[in-house]
């Protein structure tokens, strides 16, 4: 039996793939005196030697030249409290910065204050794959925050989510 290639509708595409559950990231920069950030649930760990990350980007994004620019970036992982931060960094033509409490990381990339963890990274690679391009980091400062009590921002079937339980299986 062979596979017909088929075109897969966008829509559908779409669809099936917010049957992942991922959570919610902030990715940002420091240029110029300017902060810089975007909202991404596409972020994942790479390797652990030498320590590495990666996340997608639209080709077409207004943010992410000014980061590769930057050299540099942080990747924010929000809690189950920064639904407004999420949608705030996902608008384009807004002030994204707007109310945000930020303070620099080693590296100088803006940290969100009230994310989970953050990672702090020099951009390693980069790759493009359709209409995005794929960033490597090399992570060179980390830092767990103390919020024992804390849940992450997660992203399902189109719509942010909580944990309700937390039963390991």
């Amino acid at each position: 039996m062979s596979l017909s290639s088929t075109a897969i509708e966008p829509l559908s595409f779409r669809e099936a793939l917010g049957h992942y559950a991922s959570g919610i990231t902030v990715i940002t920069s420091h240029i110029d005196g300017e902060p810089i950030g975007f909202t991404c649930q596409s972020f994942y760990s790479v390797s652990m030697s030498p320590p590495l990350v990666s996340f997608s980007v639209m080709s077409s994004s207004a943010s992410y030249p000014k980061i590769r620019q930057a050299g540099r970036f942080a990747v924010n992982i929000l809690s189950g409290e920064q639904v407004r931060i999420s949608n705030q960094f996902a608008r384009r033509g807004t002030d994204k910065w707007l109310d945000v409490d930020w303070q620099a990381s080693p590296l100088g990339n803006p940290i969100i204050v009230g994310s989970l963890h953050w990672l702090d990274c020099e951009i390693h690679a980069e790759h493009a794959a359709g209409d995005h391009l794929i960033v490597i980091g090399e992570v060179k400062a980390l830092n767990l925050q103390e919020t024992a009590t804390a849940q992450p921002l997660l992203y399902f079937k189109g719509q942010y989510r909580n944990i309700a339980a937390h039963n390991a299986v």
